[in-house]
């Protein structure tokens, strides 16, 4: 139960953040639409964040989790502390070059990031003036990283699960209160990036200070655990970052058809909310438990921890992802069809949402089996089949775009590219951890997962029919769109947890003792 109280810990501060993300991703909707203003800050803004995914929450997590645990359960919190500060001061002057770099040559970067935006150079001029705004988000956010880890490694989640909270608060208050008096909107956007990257460095140092773990910044030295941490970094910048490269290489590509990476983002922060709730916050919670118990000697808990975080996972990512593939059209609607948003970029978006879904339940997957090689220090296992997945990603995302492109999908088979990697990968991974004896199923597992196959679909077929009920109702008014999503999302959910206490896919008196207990 400790792993699922860490995990409500974690979710619930991410479900409050992906709220919140949603408010701000409809603002910014009805503000730029889907137009070149749109795209120029989409492509600012996912580029620091590729760099925070690859350098900061992927490869330098992966490494620096496990490397901390040992130290606090061999050499207790001072030994741990002097590696986080020898870790601290390197990373900081590693990511700190890496900024002034792109920033300075940030035209170049774009040509290759975004060769699309080339045949407009007032678009391409614009993106690179908004990507030297946003980028210094990278430099803080390694360091929200590092605090992460260290204050996930004790057990302490819900700062570091509060941190994006600030950043959604910071962008709806721009756009509230800014962006009327500026209409410079594009800019607006990034500053708000900037400022909130400051803004969640302070919170978690802060965090760090009350749980005794105030961090100092000593002169950069490649001490023998730096080197270990850098050794392991280096395979893990591709594997944990896998899923973010798939994502750029589709901006890419997207860059080639008019409006195509606004639709790809606003599917993208949809499908992120169930990612985030479960993906995330599994991913956040199991790294520093798995680590902490291997090191013990504890391997029959490790082995359970991961099972039932498979089982938790699948539970709730399954009817999520069947949600999404069967009612894109009115979730898309209801969120972002207003002001600069049009019905057209509505089924854009939602065709989008519906090549992502299919993608979902791998995204979480691959969230969870990473941990069981990073826990172990193995960052070399994960890089090789993540990089077996980049591949075809590749390979899927230009045959798929060119097919669908003549019938305005293009955008479409970029997503559905990325999500069938993505089960590519998970199968690597699971074969791996497999034949070395990291994996096996116990009989709750097996016995539980048949039954959430079946509850998902039944709540799925149920969804199908229901929406064709409604479907007039996503024509009226925002009220009658509201209330026609809140009936589908009410019976939805009414069918599946019915069906799935009933199957045996939940035990409902596990369920009461959790509700139960005690703080």
């Amino acid at each position: 139960m400790a792993l699922v109280r860490s995990l409500a810990t974690v979710g619930g501060y991410t479900g409050i953040s992906r709220v919140l993300g949603f408010l701000r991703d409809i603002l910014i909707a009805a503000a730029v639409g889907t137009g070149p203003v749109a795209d120029a800050f989409f492509v600012a803004f996912r580029l620091p964040n590729l760099f925070r995914r690859l350098f900061a929450e992927g490869a330098f997590n992966a490494a620096f989790v496990p490397l901390f645990a040992r130290r606090l359960e061999e050499g207790g919190a001072a030994a741990a502390r002097a590696f986080a500060e020898h870790s601290l001061a390197v990373l900081l002057t590693v990511v700190f070059a890496l900024t002034a770099l792109a920033m300075a040559f940030m035209p170049w970067v774009l040509v290759v990031l975004a060769p699309g935006f080339a045949a407009d150079p007032e678009k391409l001029a614009l993106t690179v003036e908004l990507s030297r705004i946003t980028f210094p988000y990278l430099l803080f956010m390694s360091l929200v990283a590092l605090l992460g880890g260290v204050l996930n490694s004790l057990y302490k989640f819900a700062a570091a699960a509060a941190a994006p909270i600030l950043l959604n608060v910071v962008f709806i208050g721009a756009l509230l209160f800014v962006l009327p008096a500026t209409g410079m909107a594009g800019h607006v956007l990034a500053w708000s990036v900037a400022l909130a990257g400051i803004g969640q460095f302070l919170l978690l140092a802060m965090a760090a200070r009350r749980a005794g773990m105030a961090l100092r910044l000593p002169r950069p030295r490649l001490t023998p655990g730096v080197k270990r941490l850098l050794k392991l970094m280096v395979p893990g910048i591709a594997s944990a970052g896998a899923m973010q490269i798939n994502l750029m290489v589709g901006t890419v590509i997207a860059s080639l058809q008019a409006g195509a990476v606004s639709y790809l983002y606003y599917a993208d922060r949809v499908y992120q909310l169930p990612l985030g709730l479960i993906g995330v916050a599994f991913g956040v919670v199991l790294l520093p438990d798995l680590a902490r118990r291997l090191r013990a000697g504890a391997e029959g808990e490790a082995m359970a921890s991961l099972n039932r975080g498979l089982e938790f996972a699948l539970l709730l990512t399954l009817p999520a992802s069947i949600a999404l593939m069967v009612v894109p059209w009115p979730i898309v609607i209801v969120l972002f069809e207003r002001g600069a948003f049009g019905r057209a970029a509505s089924d854009a978006t939602a065709w989008a949402l519906a090549a992502y879904a299919c993608g979902l339940p791998a995204f979480v997957l691959i969230k969870l089996l990473n941990p069981a090689f990073f826990a172990r220090e193995d960052t070399m296992t994960p890089l090789k089949m993540a990089m077996a997945g980049v591949a075809a990603n590749v390979a899927l995302s230009l045959l798929l775009f060119w097919l669908l492109r003549s019938r305005g999908l293009g955008h479409v088979g970029l997503a559905l590219a990325t999500a069938i990697s993505a089960w590519l990968n998970v199968l690597l991974l699971a074969w791996a951890l497999r034949s070395r004896g990291f994996l096996h199923l116990d009989a709750r597992l097996k016995h539980r997962l048949a039954r959430i196959g079946a509850a998902s679909l039944a709540m799925g077929a149920a969804l199908w029919v229901l929406q064709g009920a409604l479907l007039p109702w996503f024509d009226q008014g925002i009220p009658v769109r509201v209330a026609g999503l809140a009936i589908l999302i009410g019976a939805g959910a009414m069918v599946y947890a019915g069906l799935a206490f009933a199957l045996g896919a939940i035990d409902r008196a596990e369920l009461v003792r959790f509700l139960r207990r005690k703080p």
